[in-house]
């Protein structure tokens, strides 16, 4: 055994959400030093990683070039043996087609301890995601799994005998399958069920025969799928909850079948390429690029992913406390001099509260003071203080202020103004001056750009599979152009981005977005991230009935 004290985990990551990752699993990625991970597991796993682990990806993708098995091999020892701590991270579960035998065979041969930690495999959850149970005491005694990456290695009069087949790596090949299983004596009226991306907003599931399904699903990507064959497919209508059934559809005058949607949160059901036997979620399918502060993000992605959208995260801004304390200290002592405070955002509050605290304060100091905040987060975040705002704009933008402050006369008023240190507006300041007002600019915080993307961003965006980009302020605009720029070049931006769309959350975010990309496919009526995903929500549906439309004979 190695002195060093490094040591290999053969992780699975289960089908996909990282919702299905094992409690072993997280703790294991939050410790990794080395991370080897394939393409299929879910690029959102690696916001467990430290920012200091190494991650190498040699993912495996059909027909695209491929990290050798013997270089992950050795990948594996060498990072060992270097005393590091690394997670060998696997799609489904490490023992089913997962070629784990030849690492840990690397592993054994130079004295590398390791550890293998089991995973949710696709094969099982697949069904399960869409509504299919594999064995049933009365139609299905047993199953297979195999994987028909490679035909001519199977025994298909054995396989069509088994009660449910389920197949991996099928999807290319779907049509080669369904023959020989007919060829067999399966009858082509046996139900099939295809699931693809199982177990993730972009989830779909088309339902037919053997003597349907090809011709279902005909010029349709199915890549990665797992086939399920059986008369359980058939028990999909009747094991769904009541709540469910609201979204019953009618029966499929192809097979004889009702489809339903059991799980309308994430699944799709197709009977043929022009028509969807349910109703999609808006995002279902789509991959949204968000772009906001670190930690600042999570309720946007939920509400994204509420409607279908598979969410990478990509901080844009890094906030933190001002290069100097000097002004706000000063204004903190002398609050009774004060008529107003305006904050224009929850950093504003977090930042101008936690100084009063280290100032021996608290909330008393602004007796005599009135509030006025910009936006009903801003307002919330004071709310959780004790304190509710004296006054809130109808608008959530700073111009909205101005225009409705309830003051006839600001003459005389003397108002405190923490705020970013650089790169704010000025516009509330000006105005506020013009009617006569004293305004005392303070610096709460600084927002800064990051040193680089987000590896799932990066890879996400190399890969072309974003769809929507998330703006939800200027500074976000410019630093995502920054950070891209500086990764993959200028034309990237105009060239590889222009099949996203621009999604903005106002009129000064939009402003930017034209000076930078040239167009805005989204802007939020209402000027808050529950706004802007409605109107993304919005864009997408119009999107998908204007091409439903076009299908139309």
């Amino acid at each position: 055994m190695i002195e060093q004290g490094g040591k290999v985990y053969l992780v699975g990551s289960g089908p996909g959400d990282v919702a299905y990752l094992t409690v072993r699993g997280y703790q294991l990625l939050t410790q990794a030093e080395v991370l080897i991970y394939d393409a299929l597991a879910e690029e959102e796993l690696l916001q467990f990683v430290s920012e200091k682990c190494l991650k190498i990806n040699v993912g495996k993708r059909g027909g695209q070039p491929s990290t050798p098995q013997t270089e992950i091999d050795r990948l594996l020892v060498e990072h060992c043996l270097q005393g590091k701590q690394v997670v060998r991270l696997k799609s489904g579960d490490p023992f089913i087609f997962g070629r784990s035998t030849s690492e840990i065979q690397a592993l054994v041969a130079a004295d590398c301890a390791f550890e293998v930690v089991p995973g949710i495999s696709s094969a099982i959850a697949a069904p399960l995601f869409a509504g299919i149970p594999l064995t049933d005491v009365t139609l299905s005694r047993c199953f297979a799994v195999a994987t028909a990456h490679d035909l001519e290695a199977l025994n298909w009069p054995a396989l069509a005998q088994i009660d449910t087949l389920t197949l991996l790596m099928g999807g290319r090949n779907l049509a080669e399958i369904v023959a020989r299983l007919q060829q067999q004596g399966r009858s082509p009226d046996t139900p099939i069920a295809i699931v693809r991306w199982a177990g993730r907003p972009r989830q779909q599931v088309w339902v037919g025969t053997l003597a349907t399904i090809a011709a279902q699903t005909t010029g349709v990507s199915l890549s990665p799928c797992v086939i399920t064959i059986g008369e359980v497919v058939q028990l999909r209508d009747y094991l769904q909850s009541p709540t469910n059934r609201q979204n019953d559809t009618q029966p499929n005058p192809m097979n004889g079948l009702v489809l339903h949607s059991l799980l309308p949160t994430t699944e799709t059901v197709v009977s043929t390429p022009e028509q969807a036997l349910t109703t999609p979620l808006p995002l279902a399918g789509k991959t949204v690029l968000v772009t906001r502060s670190v930690g600042q993000s999570s309720e946007f992605c939920d509400r994204l992913q509420a409607i279908g959208a598979q969410v990478v995260e990509m901080p844009a801004l890094e906030i933190g406390p001002p290069s100097s304390w000097q002004e706000l200290d000063q204004a903190i002592a002398q609050l009774y001099t004060f008529n107003w405070l305006v904050l224009t955002s929850t950093n504003a509050v977090d930042y101008f509260f936690e100084r009063l605290a280290a100032q021996g304060k608290d909330a008393r100091a602004l007796a005599g003071v009135k509030i006025a905040v910009v936006g009903q987060k801003t307002a919330a975040s004071l709310g959780q203080r004790g304190l509710n705002a004296d006054f809130t704009p109808p608008d959530f933008v700073a111009d909205s202020l101005v225009a409705h402050f309830p003051e006839a006369s600001l003459q005389g008023a003397k108002i405190l103004f923490p705020r970013v240190e650089s790169g704010g507006r000025e516009v509330l300041v000006k105005e506020f001056t013009a009617q006569g007002a004293e305004v005392v600019e303070v610096a709460a915080y600084q927002s800064g750009c990051p040193g680089a993307i987000a590896p799932a961003a990066l890879n996400a965006l190399q890969q072309g599979s974003v769809d929507i980009v998330t703006f939800a302020s200027s500074k976000t605009v410019k630093h995502f152009c920054q950070l891209v720029e500086a990764a993959l070049g200028h034309s990237f931006l105009i060239d590889e981005l222009k099949r996203a769309c621009i999604a903005s959350i106002g009129p000064q975010t939009s402003k930017t977005c034209l000076e930078r990309f040239g167009r805005v496919e989204v802007e939020a009526q209402e000027y808050t991230l529950p706004g802007l995903t409605q109107a993304i929500a919005q864009w997408a549906s119009k999107g998908a009935t204007e091409r439903a439309r076009e299908n139309q004979p």
